[in-house]
């Protein structure tokens, strides 16, 4: 039986391994031929899905009836979705918001 660092790093080498060939097996799939229309079509729908999802997920547990009423959340949704529009920068939008919203926590409500 491996000790406990030996175990750890076998299961990061086998995360990683599968993550790998996932992420390579479409193109060994698809060499050479012509991506279906399901696929392409899934390409162009999924991400915005996905976002949609997140939103959900990072606000469903949000008191609108507590202190704060939901304020810091809706300030730092609202200043990422402007700064994404405004600027097209996932990641600008993305910290901006995050320490937005962890000042607002900490320091306000």
């Amino acid at each position: 039986m491996p000790n406990g660092f030996t175990h750890s790093l076998l299961i990061v080498a086998v995360m990683a391994g599968v993550t790998a060939i996932i992420r390579f097996l479409p193109f060994f799939i698809f060499r050479g031929k012509n991506t279906p229309s399901f696929l392409l079509y899934l390409g162009q729908v999924l991400p915005q899905a996905t976002i949609g999802m997140l939103i959900i997920f990072c606000l469903k547990n949000v008191s609108f009836l507590g202190w704060s009423f939901g304020l810091p959340e809706l300030i730092c949704v609202t200043l990422t979705a402007f700064l994404h529009f405004w600027k097209r920068n996932t990641l600008l939008s993305i910290l901006a918001g995050t320490i937005s919203y962890m000042l607002l926590v900490q320091l306000v409500f």
